[in-house]
């Protein structure tokens, strides 16, 4: 993590914001974090912002390249920005009358709702909480005291919560009160008293009393929460570097809990879920900021026009604080202009005077990002370009998998609040570790918890979705789910879980564990059973954006499709052509299967052709299905190429079958399986190699292929375009053995048929001898396509189906940043990739490149591919308009470098 902290070398690690001035800008998020950038960027503009000061990125950087021990000059740096807080709030820190206290928070570069840590009210001690108390009253500060030592006992001291709950509880149960706002100053002076003694018993010293020792513990936690598991886990989900780290923001308290005439709320200044165009949010009276995120409270809404979408019995802030509320709406307009992006706002109201706590680029569902990008270029705040980089490839996902139908049958279980949209369906689960464990297992899980905290991220990823029975829109579960694209239904209070007894119950019904339920986001709803869908609509804002992004690409997409239903799907999502038809997926099915099996079990050439004239009619019937339906657009058929013995059956009775409707002998049949076995088959008798030793099959095959082109040319009037594609070559010599059989074949169908048609043969290139060699075997080659699952095991010497139980080690240890079936190695298979590029297009300048991994719907490969030149990417069907956004971004960011 050096880098950055050499940077900062005679430079400053502290910058000032507050009193309509800042030291930074929203320019500097790398160095100030997106919090720390934004809160100098409002106080530039003249925004209520309460005075403080960020310790840079570069601070963190330099803090773990010393050993966790902090630069030198850091402490004059904060003790001068302290003293300029001070003058601007007219407190003193540490004062015993008039006391100045801080928030501690976080602020890395991208946005991590509730993965750092957080302090409030620090600065408190005996004596200066008495400061507090002649200001503010009595009962105030001694209720923010004991939050206080509460939340910095557990964030910088390692204490549990669960401490100082019980201790809470067990004195309300003693005195028979039932609220927090029952206790009163005597009975919180108390509760400290007994907490201090708690912490002394636990850690043998006491807490601490010095404001400046308080600070300093807050800033390393805050420090020491960049490399928490819950942090380290989200910015693996996030594509977040390690190296980046985190600023810290010390900002001086402004208090929503001093009363009826004070607030705290969170806004966006669109619906996240939706994307309408409404000022969106929800606030508490009477309360702190981290009460509305954590969800203990159900919140009121903050406009009249989404009071009908939140349960609650609280007016909303349009009529509570209409003042307040008309300032927060100009504010609101203010940011969303000036930052041209859907905010997230945070917000407190001390005593009827609005402060802005943050602003920041909101997270929102796929369809809410969709929807704002499409309107704010349609606004005018954004150009096309930009509202194509608004959406992010992965973000895809979620709208291309089905909904519910309107027409399925829905028993409702319970309704709460419809945080994130979108279906699932699942089976219950309670705990976050067992929803990890089952998703493993390949099952789908909900998870049913009270509440979710940070501590639960592994099991939200894991689950299909996600429900709470308490919290409001913008609670954790709500704001990460939104993130994730998982559907969400938060404040569903007629769900009453039991985790122990893995039970839920609701209006009089009981669910245990396992239970399949099914949970629609965007209504809100949790419902019994599992539910009908329906595939998503992609016209409209779809249609326009993806439309957008076909004019600021070059990369051209194709599909991996073998199915008529697939090539369907591929071509509706936008497919430009098929760049990897399987073949051998066609061998498979149930009556095709007996007639492979004979092929392979002849004894003789004469035996095999005749079992491959029973499958030509077969094969050409599925290749005139493909070229029927992709018109004039080129398909890549991939001739036979996994090993023989593949489809020959494996179980006694399936062997038994077999020989019976081949009759012939089990023991014979067993004896040719025997023989076809190979201790290695990846890299055995498959390949480019059946051709060679039974050219007969690739004969067939290319027969099948020409046939069918002509045919549909004959039945339609356009010419389909085949690319027939020799797998697994290593040596030019193999495919000028092969090319010349399926160019002999392709001048004898013609011949035949009195058609001709343009074709080419061309190779995947998947192994490191082929990348090498690709000068020469260019010289043969009319396109290369590579198979980069393939050349990813031969090059990196793993396989595909064993690695999945080390190569989670490898990414924890960093020793691959992410797998390398998932996103391409650049530095080694991707050098491979490069090389072969270069050497074929020296030698033949207009050959056609591209890509038919599963890489090729991976939008990191995807903007490699790009920037290599290559011609097209293909991909699954449904990841087809992911790697057409993907490609937009490419060409679009590589405009702007």
């Amino acid at each position: 993590m050096g880098e950055a902290a050499e940077q900062m070398t005679g430079d400053k690690w502290v910058y000032r914001f507050g009193g309509g001035s800042a030291d930074g800008n929203t320019g500097m998020k790398n160095l100030l974090g997106g919090k720390g950038a934004n809160l100098a960027e409002m106080a530039r503009l003249g925004l209520p912002v309460p005075p403080g000061f960020t310790l840079t990125t570069a601070v963190c950087t330099a803090y773990y390249d010393r050993g966790e021990t902090y630069p030198d000059g850091l402490e004059k740096e904060v003790n001068e920005a302290l003293a300029a807080v001070e003058k601007e709030t007219g407190k003193v820190f540490g004062d015993n009358d008039n006391p100045l206290l801080v928030s501690v928070r976080s602020g890395a570069r991208a946005s991590m709702p509730g993965m750092m840590d957080t302090v409030l009210n620090l600065g408190l001690s005996d004596v200066t909480v008495e400061g507090l108390a002649k200001k503010a009253g009595e009962r105030f500060a001694y209720d923010s005291y004991r939050r206080f030592i509460q939340m910095y006992c557990n964030v910088v001291l390692g204490m549990k919560h669960d401490i100082f709950e019980h201790i809470l509880d067990d004195y309300k149960e003693r005195f028979e009160y039932n609220l927090d706002t029952e206790l009163s100053a005597d009975d919180w002076k108390e509760i400290i008293s007994q907490y201090k003694a708690a912490i002394r018993k636990q850690l043998g010293k006491p807490f601490p009393d010095d404001p400046h020792e308080q600070l300093w513990g807050a800033v390393g936690a805050v420090f020491g929460s960049w490399m928490n598991d819950r942090a380290k886990l989200y910015r693996k989900l996030n594509d977040i570097p390690a190296e980046w780290g985190t600023a810290v923001n010390v900002q001086s308290m402004v208090f929503g809990n001093m009363g009826e005439t004070s607030a705290t709320g969170v806004a966006f200044t669109r619906d996240p879920s939706t994307g309408e165009k409404v000022f969106y949010g929800e606030f508490l009276i009477n309360a702190q900021g981290e009460d509305v995120v954590a969800g203990i409270r159900t919140p009121a809404p903050i406009s009249r026009s989404r009071a009908d979408a939140i349960s609650s019995d609280e007016a909303p802030l349009e009529e509570a604080m209409p003042k307040v509320y008309n300032e927060l709406v100009e504010v609101a307009n203010t940011l969303e202009s000036h930052y041209r992006d859907m905010q997230d706002i945070e917000f407190t109201v001390e005593d009827n005077k609005l402060y802005m706590l943050q602003t920041r680029s909101g997270k929102r569902t796929a369809a809410a990002a969709l929807k704002i990008a499409v309107d704010m270029a349609q606004e005018g705040l954004i150009n096309e370009e930009e509202a194509v980089l608004r959406l992010m490839p992965g973000q895809l996902d979620q709208l291309l998998h089905p909904t519910i139908s309107a027409d399925a049958k829905r028993d409702v279980i319970v309704k709460g609040l419809p945080a994130s949209p979108g279906a699932a369906v699942g089976k219950v689960v309670f705990s976050s570790d067992e929803a990890a464990e089952r998703a493993e297992k390949g099952e789908d899980v909900i998870l049913m918890r009270v509440e979710t905290s940070p501590e639960d991220i592994h099991g939200m990823h894991a689950a299909r979705a996600i429900v709470t029975s308490r919290g409001g829109m913008t609670s954790h579960a709500a704001v990460v789910a939104r993130g994730m694209g998982r559907p969400c239904v938060c404040g569903a209070g007629g769900l009453h879980i039991d985790a122990e007894k893995g039970v839920f119950r609701s209006g009089g019904r009981e669910f245990k564990k396992g239970d399949i339920v099914t949970i629609d986001g965007a209504e809100g709803e949790v419902l019994s059973g599992e539910v009908d869908m329906v595939n998503p609509d992609l016209s409209g804002d779809f249609g326009k954006l993806m439309e957008w992004a076909d004019r600021a690409r070059t990369l051209k997409v194709r599909t991996n499709a073998e199915t008529p239903h697939d090539v369907e799907t591929a071509i509706s999502f936008g497919a430009e052509g098929v760049g990897l038809c399987r073949t051998e997926h066609m061998f498979f099915e149930s009556e095709r299967i007996p007639v492979v099996r004979s092929m392979i079990l002849a004894n003789d050439k004469k035996g095999r052709e005749a079992a491959l004239s029973k499958l030509l009619p077969m094969q050409r019937g599925d290749f005139a299905e493909i070229f029927r339906l992709m018109g004039e657009r080129p398909c890549t058929i991939r001739l036979l190429d996994p090993p023989l013995h593949e489809f020959l059956p494996h179980s006694e009775d399936e062997m038994a079958e077999v020989a019976k409707s081949a009759g012939v002998d089990i023991e014979v049949l067993k004896r040719q399986a025997n023989e076809l076995h190979e201790n290695n088959p990846m890299l055995g008798h498959r390949g480019c190699r059946l051709g060679i030793t039974y050219p007969e099959i690739y004969e067939m095959q290319a027969r099948a292929i020409f046939e069918a082109a002509v045919q549909i040319a004959k039945d339609t009037g356009y010419s389909p375009i085949p690319e027939v594609m020799i797998p697994l070559v290593g040596t030019r010599k193999e495919l000028d053995i092969l090319k010349e059989k399926v160019d002999a074949t392709a001048q004898a169908v013609f011949k035949e048929t009195g058609t001709e048609l343009e074709y080419l043969v061309g190779t995947m290139i998947e192994l490191p001898r082929a990348a090498l060699q690709a000068g020469q075997i260019a010289e043969t080659a009319d396109f290369f396509s590579f198979g980069t699952n393939d050349l990813t095991q031969t090059t990196l010497g793993i396989s595909r189906d064993d690695a999945a139980r080390f190569l989670k080690d490898y990414e924890d240890q960093g020793i691959y940043e992410k797998d390398p079936f998932v996103t391409l190695d650049q530095d080694g298979v991707g050098e491979l990739v490069r090389i072969a590029a270069e050497r074929g297009r020296k030698t033949k300048t207009g050959i056609k490149l591209g890509i038919c991994g599963e890489h090729g719907g991976d939008p990191a490969s995807v903007a490699f591919c790009h920037r290599l030149g290559l011609n097209y990417v293909s991909c699954s069907p449904y990841r087809v308009p992911i790697a057409r956004l993907a490609a937009a971004h490419a060409a679009l960011q590589k405009a702007d470098a």
